[in-house]
This record gives C-alpha cells, structure tokens and sequence, in this order.
C-alpha cells in the first residue's frame, strides 16, 4: 500500500503537542461544536485538564487533526471502546476549529481513520452515532460509506426539544469497496 498511513489530502493523523491544550480549552468554550460533538451536557474545560489528559489505554486511539498545508490544529480524530475480540469499535471526530468546517477536511480525516482502523488495527467494523440534527457529519459519514443501522428515538434533549440519535457503521468490506 502506496498511501501514507497518517496523512491524507488535506489533514494528518497526529500526537499531541503541549501547545495543544490551549487551542482545545478554547473550543471547549464553543457550545455549537460541543452540542454537535456529544450528547452529553456541555460544560468548559480548563487548559490544565488538556495537559493532564493522558491516552495510554490500548481500547482507544486518540489523533489530532492538523492541516497538511499549514500545520494548524484543527480537529481530532478516535477510535474507542474497542473490542479486540470481536474487532469492533466506535469513532468520534470533531473539527474544533469553525473555518475548517464545510470544506472536505472531515471527509479527508474520516477516511484516514477508517484506513487506520481496518488496514492498521485490523477492525471488521467501526461504528458511530449521531444526532439527527447534525446533517453536515451524518453526509460525511455517508460520503466515505457509513451505513444507518437504526435510531434511538427522542433521546437527546436539547433547548427543551427532543432528537434522535442516529447509529451508523461501515464494515471492512464496505470499505475496501
């Protein structure tokens, strides 16, 4: 395989720096990205907890996503909860910075992982999930081969409205296609 394991088009796959922490504390700040991001409650985070955070567990992969053309920070990539027995996971992407967003980098960090979940780590399936109104990341996942495997009705309540959290996953085959 000719294609770089950790970079693509426009991003690659890499560890955290220390000047990270500040970059992250900020887009903790930012409701919109976290409420896309998570359905858990949205709350900041301090930089020093971003110096504390400390990824050594072989279930999750954690990358920053940092641009090819002028290496700024501006996203993240993981894979989680894995399961080697059954060579399955779960993956969560989030472009923290608002002017990368819209415009592929995304799409180009989704395909590196799942080239990194299946080529490297050798998983069968990756799985996700979304909430319903997040259109831009459910196109993004259908873009690189997610497929819609079911739906968790009315269980995110935000602004006192309830959403549907959407659960997707492409497997192996699928994206070898």
């Amino acid at each position: 395989m000719n294609k770089s394991l950790f970079s693509g088009q426009l991003v690659r796959l890499c560890a955290s720096r220390p000047e990270d922490a500040t970059t992250l504390a900020l887009w903790s700040e930012d409701a919109e990205y976290l409420r896309n991001l998570d359905t858990d409650f949205v709350m900041p985070d301090s930089v020093e907890s971003f110096e504390k955070s400390n990824n050594n567990s072989t279930k999750s992969m954690e990358f920053h996503l940092r641009t090819i053309e002028s290496d700024i920070l501006i996203g993240f990539v993981a894979l989680f909860s894995i399961e080697w027995n059954n060579q399955c996971g779960k993956m969560a992407i989030g472009i923290g910075d608002p002017n990368f967003r819209g415009k592929g980098y995304g799409t180009d960090a989704l395909r590196l992982i799942l080239r990194y979940g299946f080529c490297e780590l050798n998983l069968h399936r990756i799985g996700l999930d979304v909430i319903s109104y997040n259109n831009s990341a459910i196109h993004a996942y259908q873009k690189v081969g997610f497929q819609v495997e079911g739906t968790m009705r009315e269980s995110v309540l935000r602004d006192g409205q309830k959403y549907d959290r959407i659960l997707m996953s492409i497997l192996r085959n699928e994206y070898q296609k």
